[in-house]
């Protein structure tokens, strides 16, 4: 994809704000020394872009989060020849190399015996699931890395699930075979999970007979045959490469039909303006040709602009390289236009019908975004104002199809999306990017049928040792979650795996809690399974709070007194103010304290005893910890230097006669 490359060519380049006319803001120089590398690179003996479609494979990496894709793509670009600057090259964004995970799809490709491979690199989380479904429609086959010891798991299922809906024969990656655990027997037995998958998914008789290679992506090789130790003359990724080009079918396509290609991708880039990436379905385009973007309404067809062809460009290996004509089934990069996005449809003058456009799964959950109003807004950010918010926010929803953004009363803004994770990740791009902003809890989104509340089930799957059993069991019979299935986890002694069905709203703000009760030993997935009947309101899943009633510094002396109340979330030397939460109180009701009370000076007491106060370190929440954390009639104050949490009525008398209405 162009905007992450571009970044990481051009880091040197000093980023503009938000309010310039692109989003990642690059120069002319940088263009030009840009321009000047992808020469080089053409000369250097890069490989000339063929339009015969009989040449090309379009293959998608799919699988759960950690179970080695981003690895695995890692060695085929070294086995292909690619210079990788370092692991994970294909983790462009700096928050997917912090967290160690796939936020967004990338493509590049490779050549490999006269054939050019189109690689998709996809997340693995269910959050991020909107990247894998407006993908797969662009390529003919998928590789299914599964991991050898795990087997298939909640994500797998989702991910599958929707290769197997556009019709992909996906090839099965068994990898990690070189963990000790691993034996034949376990890789058996993990195919057969798989096949069983495959049939429960409903697969055709054609994608059940998937052929089945043995891999350790760490160690950089692929066999088609189960081994710890291959040859070092076949320690590498050429088994994996032959059967890619031998099992993927090349795209079905017509040269001699006018133009068409429906934009998968869209990044924004100062020089270029809009870079649209997708696949073609059909035609030839070539520099400087004419197109049209369209898009479908229900009334038809409708134009939305007509321009030139200004560029076309392929990633090929970590770098991008400008071609002059590209032809049908191959995925590429162009730019030119200024109006179409994601979903519409790039053609010939002649064409006046548009593609078909992906269909995405429905949000889940939504939050509201507002303006920060807090006593203490202004003092971090440079963007405080709605109108700011609320161009970010569109700006996210056009280039991430799986965000909704409805604008609200008083400069808000509701965000619907698939999960916690996906908009806990757009609340520190935006936090980084200079906002101050108050965000909501987490709602689920209800849906009503034939007069019966429905609402999102996932699917979890838990792997905890014995002794952590019963505490996670409570906690979640307390989250309305319902047990499929449980039992020992093969190869490793004392582990116990659950499987089980639970409420969207059931799981908000879990995985600190199972994080803490299985002291950081357990493993949960989860992922989107249905709509289902109301389940009934959940149990007591979280204690009150210590909300503060007073303005100023907090102070060590009022903090000592406060110890035995609960957890605090805060330590001597921060800003206060009324109605911010300070803490966890012991109980369950909320409890309003004075964090900023001094110590009375007399002529027998002394200042510096308070160097004596000896208190537990408090527990700093992270933003993830925070949006699972607040109730409802709080807020999450996000600025770029803090994150707070505070009452969504900061006056004391207010919210006791709220209270008090809400009892009557």
């Amino acid at each position: 994809m162009a905007g992450p490359l571009l970044r990481s060519l051009w880091s040197n380049t000093t980023r503009r704000s938000f309010s310039s006319p692109s989003k990642f803001g690059y120069s002319l120089s940088s263009f030009r020394s840009f321009s000047a590398a992808t020469a080089s690179s053409a000369a250097a003996g890069a490989p000339s872009s063929s339009l015969d479609p009989n040449r090309l494979r379009n293959v998608a990496v799919i699988a759960h989060v950690d179970h080695g894709k981003t690895t695995l793509m890692d060695r085929l670009l070294r086995q292909c020849g690619a210079d990788i600057p370092h692991e994970r090259a294909m983790d462009s964004i700096n928050l997917e190399r912090e967290r160690g995970i796939t936020i967004s799809s990338k493509v590049t490709s490779v050549f490999w015996k006269d054939n050019e491979l189109n690689m998709v690199d996809t997340p693995g989380h269910a959050d991020f699931g909107g990247e894998v479904e407006r993908v797969v429609g662009m390529v003919e086959g998928a590789i299914l890395v599964v991991d050898a010891g795990e087997g298939p798991l909640a994500q797998t299922k989702f991910v599958l699930a929707k290769a197997l809906k556009y019709g992909l024969r996906p090839i099965l990656l068994l990898n990690k075979v070189d963990r000790p655990s691993v034996t034949e027997e376990r890789c058996d037995e993990v195919e057969s999970l798989v096949f069983d998958l495959f049939a429960n998914l409903g697969a055709t008789e054609e994608q059940l007979e998937f052929p089945v290679l043995y891999a350790s992506a760490k160690e950089g090789w692929a066999s088609s045959t189960y081994t710890k130790e291959p040859p070092v003359d076949a320690k590498n990724m050429s088994q994996l490469l032959d059967a890619v080009v031998r099992h993927v079918q090349p795209p079905k396509a017509n040269l001699e039909e006018p133009f068409l290609m429906l934009v998968s991708m869209m990044e924004k880039d100062f020089y270029l303006g809009r870079i649209l990436t997708g696949r073609v379905t059909s035609g030839v385009v070539r520099v400087g040709d004419k197109v049209n973007g369209l898009r479908k309404t229900d009334s038809g067809t409708e134009k939305i602009e007509e321009a030139k062809v200004v560029k076309l460009m392929k990633k090929k290996g970590t770098t991008i390289v400008s071609i002059d004509a590209a032809g049908a089934g191959d995925i590429i990069c162009m730019a030119g236009l200024t109006a179409p996005s994601i979903g519409h449809t790039v053609a010939s003058a002649e064409v006046t019908t548009a593609l078909p456009t992906v269909e995405l799964d429905p949000p889940t959950i939504s939050m509201t975004f507002g303006v920060n109003d807090s006593p203490l807004a202004g003092r971090d950010g440079t963007h405080l104002t709605g109108g700011r918010i609320g161009d970010r926010l569109l700006a996210e929803a056009e280039t991430n199809l799986a965000i909704n953004v409805i604008p609200g009363l008083s400069e808000s803004y509701e965000v619907q999306g698939r999960g916690e994770l996906q908009l806990g990740i757009l609340i520190e791009n935006m936090r980084r990017e200079g906002f101050e902003l108050s965000v909501s809890p987490p709602k689920v989104m209800y849906k009503t049928e034939k007069g019966q509340r429905l609402e999102p089930i996932e699917e979890v799957t838990i792997e905890i040792n014995e002794e952590h059993v019963g505490l996670v069991m409570e906690a979640l019979s307390h989250r309305r979650a319902e047990v499929i299935d449980m039992g020992p986890v093969p190869g490793n002694d004392g582990r116990t795996r659950l499987s089980l069905t639970c409420p969207s709203r059931g799981l908000v703000g879990y995985r600190c809690v199972f994080s803490s009760d299985t002291r950081g030993t357990g493993f949960m997935h989860r992922a989107f399974l249905t709509y289902e009947k109301y389940r009934g309101p959940l149990g007591n899943v979280r204690k009150g709070v210590l909300v503060s009633m007073g303005f100023g510094t907090i102070t060590a002396h009022s903090l000592m007194s406060l110890e035995a109340r609960g957890i605090l979330f805060v330590g001597p030397g921060l800003d206060s103010y009324d109605g911010m939460i300070i803490g966890e109180h012991s109980r369950d009701t909320d409890l309003d304290v004075n964090p900023v009370r001094a110590k009375e000076l007399t002529n027998i007491r002394s200042a510096g005893k308070d160097e004596n106060v000896k208190l537990s370190p408090p527990r700093l929440m992270t933003l993830e910890e925070a949006i699972g954390y607040v109730a409802s009639d709080e807020l999450i104050e996000v600025t770029p230097k803090t994150i707070r949490l505070r009452k969504r009525c900061l006056d004391v008398n207010k919210r006791k006669s709220l209270s008090k209405r809400a009892k009557e």
